[in-house]
């Protein structure tokens, strides 16, 4: 590893965050180049669920199981990072597809128990209408998602990391490699160019004729005002997602990747925060506070992409949704390529050149 290595980071959302924060602890002299607060813009409407759920392929499952482990080691590099393994109980599938998730995932060690609608209650004793069939998984978590993204940061800064707030427009290269970026307050060089901009990421990288293949649904969450213990943990229900926040919000998407806001968010909010109180016991006095809407940065295959752009030295690209499950993980295998030139296999599918072929 060359340890005074000069890399820049777009980006500070979770991904962007922890691919500096592993950099930094690592001896690199990071800068963090930003346009928006920390937590970026997927990071803050993020539901958060750390899990290796239902509809992976088994390499993918290998990564996220291994992302969760990586959440553990970071926590305890960091003591301060909100996370906290709650479970999850799940019935978002047709009974036969729960079974059919249920069996493949056992089988890969995932550590899935079958519940009835008693088991179920006792587990969410607030849900007015308990399911006869779930699936509950322990190990399932969250990570609060800004506060985790300000703990990273944060720690990244301590081991010397520069975080600016600046706008890129424009990678820089000489002789086909990327040296820099250009941005709103100048040039600025670099041995290395990560971007980590999620939505944004595509326009960067169209600056050095790269193509990012990504698609950017919309996902809408409601947020309730802070309210008593009303969930244990996560709770992934038919067209009903939600957990208690920290600070006590109930938050909810309709499905796995969040709602659609349709075209008209704020009746679409009311609809589902109405369908939210109705499922809980004691609910009477839970309040709307806000929704948001967050766009998902998506490789239009649903898989990462995480490695060198392939053809220009100096580049290397870390895009994906399920951010929040994967940070721990990419951080950790990012830092090391661009460091070491050491890629780890989980990786091995998740390169640019796979859209290529």
């Amino acid at each position: 590893m060359t340890a005074t290595k000069q890399v820049i980071v777009i980006g500070a959302g979770i991904i962007g965050a922890s691919i500096a924060w592993h950099l930094a602890r690592a001896g690199a002299q990071v800068t963090v180049i930003a346009d928006s607060a920390a937590g970026g813009i997927a990071t803050p409407n993020s539901f958060a669920w750390i899990n290796a759920s239902w509809g992976n392929p088994e390499p993918y499952f290998r990564l996220r199981t291994r992302a969760m482990a990586e959440w553990t080691r970071l926590a305890q590099d960091l003591p301060g990072l909100p996370l906290s393994w709650c479970g999850g109980l799940c019935w978002d599938l047709p009974a036969a597809e729960l079974e059919t998730y249920a069996a493949q995932h056992s089988a890969w060690g995932y550590g899935i128990e079958r519940v009835d609608r008693a088991g179920a209650a006792r587990i969410e004793p607030s849900l007015v209408e308990p399911p006869d069939f779930a699936l509950h998984v322990a190990e399932e978590g969250v990570a609060e998602p800004v506060a985790a993204t300000k703990v990273l940061l944060a720690d990244a800064q301590r081991h010397g990391a520069k975080i600016i707030a600046s706008t890129v427009t424009a990678l820089v290269q000489t002789d086909g490699r990327i040296t820099g970026v250009d941005t709103s307050h100048g040039l600025m060089a670099a041995d290395e160019v990560v971007i980590a901009a999620g939505v944004g990421s595509p326009d960067l990288a169209a600056t050095a004729g790269i193509s990012l293949p990504i698609e950017t649904p919309p996902g809408l969450i409601v947020h309730s005002r802070p309210y008593q213990k009303l969930l244990n943990g996560l709770v992934l229900g038919e067209r009903l997602h939600m957990r208690q926040t920290a600070e006590g919000r109930i938050i909810a998407g309709s499905d796995f990747g969040d709602a659609d806001p349709g075209m008209d968010g704020e009746a679409t909010a009311h609809e589902l925060f109405a369908a939210l109180q109705a499922s809980l016991r004691d609910s009477d006095g839970l309040e709307l506070d806000f929704h948001t809407v967050g766009y998902r940065p998506t490789p239009i295959d649903g898989f990462p992409i995480i490695g060198r752009a392939e053809g220009m030295d100096g580049l290397y690209i870390a895009v994906m949704h399920s951010g929040i499950t994967l940070a721990p993980a990419v951080g950790l295998f990012s830092a090391r390529e661009i460091l070491d030139g050491e890629r780890d296999p989980l990786l091995a599918p998740y390169g640019l050149g796979r859209f290529a072929q």
